[in-house]
């Protein structure tokens, strides 16, 4: 994807613009598609398809514009920014994030029969937490970053530059303790990388935090999944590498993000979280074909205190491969026939 351009261009134009389509577009969107979903979901197959992606589609510039109207709001609440940094702005922030994601799953519901099941209660603790989760199917980072908002905490989250493109992700999590990453093949000399960007972010956690991390790097496919456990082989992880053939639900998780976290939070607790239901969406025609999705997405975690932790390098990758086996093992429970 096309890296995002500077700040200022995202801040006094892409902003402006997504502002402005909800303000002047959207309602036309929203006639174009009462008068013409009808017709147009009769010629194609599916219910009401047409429909429900024009009606997604308006409501989330609306959301978008929403959330950075009051983004903006808060910016003037600070002082024209000088006061981000205080401890109330932080709690306000986290706040509207909590706020405009309870709306957002809300729509989701209504429009895509989408229910979210946790089994029993994400476990929590009174310590910082590294959340550790797999990455299957479209939107599992906004529901996996929706429970940490209703567990209390605020989410801080490495997330790939290109998601600046979005301006109210850009400015909200540009606001909490997150960052923006670039990858390596477009990275700048001096540029930070993940994993220092991840030792940071981890030295800086409070009791009231919790980092986001999703160690499979991408969602599952089976060509993903092939090439990572050759690279395994590659590198001389050959027992990682015959363990990673046995977990077919799951893609061999990368050690060095975790690695990094626990040692810059040696007191944090790991939270593992599964979760199954949106396996089957992997591209835009997978999307197409389901909707409406009709699905249930189920969420299960386990918590292991920083104390037992095994020691040592390369005791927490075998460690984290443990983890990754039992993730493996629920979604096979729960979807024995993917």
């Amino acid at each position: 994807m096309i890296a995002p351009p500077p700040r200022w261009v995202r801040r006094l134009l892409i902003a402006p613009v997504v502002v402005a389509l909800a303000v002047l577009l959207v309602p036309t969107t929203l006639m174009l598609a009462l008068v013409g979903g009808a017709a147009l979901t009769w010629a194609l197959p599916g219910h009401l398809r047409v429909l429900r992606v024009l009606w997604m589609g308006a409501f989330y510039i609306a959301w978008d514009a929403a959330a950075l109207i009051a983004l903006f709001a808060l910016w003037l609440a600070t002082g024209c920014g000088l006061l981000l940094d205080r401890p109330w702005s932080r709690r306000a922030h986290v706040a509207l994030a909590r706020r405009m994601l309870w709306i957002f799953f809300w729509q989701v519901h209504l429009t895509l029969r989408l229910r979210i099941v946790v089994e029993g209660d994400l476990p929590s603790s009174e310590v910082p937490v590294v959340v550790l989760s797999r990455h299957a199917g479209p939107g599992d980072s906004f529901i996996l970053v929706d429970q940490v908002l209703r567990a209390g905490r605020a989410p801080a989250i490495v997330l790939k530059d290109t998601l600046q493109w979005d301006p109210a992700i850009d400015v909200l999590l540009n606001r909490l303790p997150s960052a923006f990453v670039v990858p390596g093949s477009r990275r700048r000399p001096g540029q930070p990388s993940t994993r220092s960007t991840i030792a940071r972010i981890g030295g800086e956690l409070t009791g009231e935090d919790a980092l986001v991390m999703f160690p499979e790097g991408g969602n599952l496919t089976e060509r993903r999944r092939l090439r990572r456990i050759e690279t395994l082989r590659a590198t001389g992880h050959l027992e990682l590498a015959r363990r990673a053939e046995a977990m077919p639900h799951v893609m061999p998780p990368y050690t060095g993000g975790f690695l990094t976290a626990v040692q810059a939070a040696p007191d944090a607790a790991v939270l593992v979280v599964a979760h199954t239901g949106l396996e089957r969406l992997v591209t835009v025609r997978d999307i197409w074909r389901e909707l409406p999705m009709d699905k249930t997405i189920v969420l299960g975690g386990w918590l292991t205190h920083a104390a037992d932790l095994p020691a040592g390098d390369e005791a927490r990758e075998a460690w984290l491969f443990d983890q990754w086996v039992k993730v493996d093992a629920w979604i096979a429970r729960r979807a024995p026939s993917e």
